[in-house]
């Protein structure tokens, strides 16, 4: 006759107690990623006031600041930190891609001098 002991009075006890603390954690850990995202938005505020020499510049800033924010919300409030394999596959695929359709834009955009393309790309990164 076997005795199973996780079913006895204290059980219930730790159980509750190991819930109660989990709980905690996972708040904490949302608070601190609630206040990082503040201090990002401060911080995309206070950039978009300096003038870092270039439009591209500017841009890139910007868009290295919003990616760290929207790392963040993908990460902790979508729950996909949890998930490396699989976003780091999809990431590698469209790191891939987008590197692809951006060689393929930029040498299609020389075979016609006058473009309207290469205008575009001139004007933006002066």
């Amino acid at each position: 006759m076997s005795h199973d002991h996780s079913h006895g009075p204290g059980a219930a006890t730790h159980d509750h107690a190991h819930d109660i603390e989990h709980v905690r954690q996972s708040v904490k850990k949302y608070l601190f990623v609630f206040y990082a995202l503040g201090v990002g938005t401060i911080i995309t505020v206070l950039a978009s006031y300096v003038d870092f020499g270039s439009r591209a510049a500017n841009i890139a800033i910007a868009l290295l600041i919003a990616t760290v924010k929207a790392g963040l919300v993908a990460g902790y409030f979508m729950h996909l930190i949890s998930e490396r394999k699989l976003i780091y596959s999809l990431l590698t695929c469209t790191f891939f891609f987008f590197g692809s359709m951006m060689f393929i834009f930029i040498w299609g955009s020389h075979d016609f001098p006058g473009s309207a393309s290469l205008k575009i790309l001139t004007t933006f990164w002066r």
